[in-house]
Formats: structure tokens, C-alpha cells, sequence
């Protein structure tokens, strides 16, 4: 009996330690990136009130290196979630303007109000995804603006759904987290997207690497480990064989909430 409650109580603890994280890519006109840059301040207050409300787990606000020239999306916004019906509900509009009335008592209600509209004016969302967070390394990764990020979205290759997830999990993973070990990277995590999807879907996975600078970025680009086996060698090749780097995003975390 002893046995059973434990095995429960153990499935149980895995289960609320699953993260769900959505991902918003934003694109922002030209001449409103400058209004858009002071309403991510804003928002960052926001959000925090939904933290201290236990509605999310954290909430991150990206640059990509990109610029305003260059590419579809200017940021990239993440919201963590600790259940999976909390983040398909995410945060109702209603709810964000009682959250601004919070972060900002000094404004009326219809302040809030249109502020909130103006908000929804000056961005677009062209992409958003759901995802599940699979597996990461170990770490003590710390969250702080400045901070880098490559967020991988990849593509398995179809009938081979099982093969590259297993090779992230038991093959790459190791790597990634030998590199953490030695000053190289500071986090990794493998995330699948937590909706069905059909065999036109552009991605199916991704993979989040996280660095504390520019330095360890680029070191770990240029390392290369020369002591892998031979059949380490294969098993990395046959795992690069069973997905398709569909696009990579380089960024910098501008605003957090954690």
C-alpha cells in the first residue's frame, strides 16, 4: 500500500512540475516601435500582478536580434503555466485591465481601457505557439535582462516522431548538459507542441539554449568535443537525421517576471 501511495504521490509531483509555455512572436510597425518599447514596461507590471495572482509561472519579454529591418517578428513574449488548461484559457482581456488597474491605481478606468486598446493597435501576433516542456538540463540558470537565448524551432521528420524526440532527450541532452558543466551554456529544455498537429505543421518541437552573454554564446559555438567516441558520433548524426531545423531566433531577454 505504502508502495502505491508513493508512486502515486510521485506521478502526481511530475505532473505539476510539467511546464507549459506559450509563445507569442510579435511584429511591431516601424514607426510604433517606440510606443511598443514603453507599453513592455507596462506590461511587465501587469504580468507581475498575474504571478502574485498564481494565474502564471512567469513571463518572459524577448528582443530578437533581428531588428526592424530584418525578419517577420521584432520580440518574442513567453508565459509560463503550470497546468495545461490554464495556458489554453491564458489571460482574458478583462482580466488584463484589472490587473492594469492594479499596476497602475493612479488611472481611471477608462484610462486603463484605452491604453489596453492602444496596446492591441500597435502589434500584430503572426505566430503563436503552445508547447510542453519535455526535458532540461540541470542548472541554476538565472533569469535577468541582458541575457541570450536561441530559440530552435524544428520540424521531426515524418515517421520519425518518436525517433527525434528520443535522440533529444538521450543524446543531446547529455551534451547540452556537459556543456553547462563546463562554463559553455547556461540552460537548455526540449518542448513539443502541446496541440494535435497535421503533417503540414511548419514545426513540431523546440529547443530553447540560454547564455549569461555574447562570451559563452560564441565559446560555445567555436567548442567541439573532441574526445566523443565513434558511436556517440552516430548516434548524434542519426539523431540530426530525424528533424529539420526549421528556423533559429536569437534574442535578448529585455523584461522578466519570475
Amino acid at each position: 500500500m505504502l508502495l502505491v501511495v508513493g508512486l502515486l504521490w510521485a506521478a502526481t509531483t511530475r505532473a505539476q512540475q510539467t511546464q507549459y509555455m506559450v509563445f507569442d512572436f510579435i511584429k511591431v510597425e516601424k514607426d510604433q516601435l517606440f510606443d511598443y518599447i514603453e507599453f513592455k514596461d507596462l506590461l511587465e507590471k501587469v504580468y507581475r500582478q498575474a504571478f502574485n495572482d498564481k494565474m502564471i509561472n512567469g513571463w518572459d519579454f524577448w528582443s530578437l536580434q533581428n531588428g526592424a529591418d530584418g525578419g517577420d517578428f521584432q520580440y518574442i513574449m513567453v508565459t509560463y503555466f503550470n497546468d495545461p488548461v490554464k495556458m489554453m484559457n491564458g489571460i482574458a482581456d478583462e482580466e488584463m485591465i484589472q490587473y492594469t488597474k492594479i499596476a497602475y491605481p493612479h488611472l481611471s478606468d477608462v484610462q486603463v481601457r484605452q491604453l489596453f486598446q492602444q496596446s492591441l493597435t500597435m502589434r500584430e501576433l503572426p505566430m503563436r505557439l503552445y508547447m510542453k516542456v519535455l526535458a532540461a538540463t540541470e542548472d541554476q540558470f538565472q533569469f535577468k535582462q541582458g541575457v541570450l537565448a536561441s530559440f530552435d524551432l524544428m520540424k521531426a521528420v515524418e515517421g520519425r516522431f518518436g525517433d527525434y524526440e528520443k535522440a533529444e532527450i538521450e543524446v543531446f541532452k547529455p551534451i547540452h548538459q556537459n556543456r553547462i558543466d563546463r562554463g559553455l551554456m547556461g540552460h537548455w529544455s526540449f518542448l513539443r507542441s502541446a496541440l494535435p498537429l497535421g503533417s503540414e505543421a511548419s514545426s513540431t518541437h523546440l529547443t530553447v539554449n540560454l547564455y549569461k552573454d555574447y562570451m559563452q554564446f560564441f565559446n560555445a559555438q567555436a567548442y567541439e568535443d573532441m574526445n566523443q567516441t565513434d558511436a556517440q558520433r552516430k548516434a548524434v548524426n542519426e539523431g540530426l537525421s530525424s528533424r529539420d531545423q526549421k528556423w533559429i531566433y536569437l534574442a535578448t531577454l529585455e523584461n522578466v517576471v519570475r
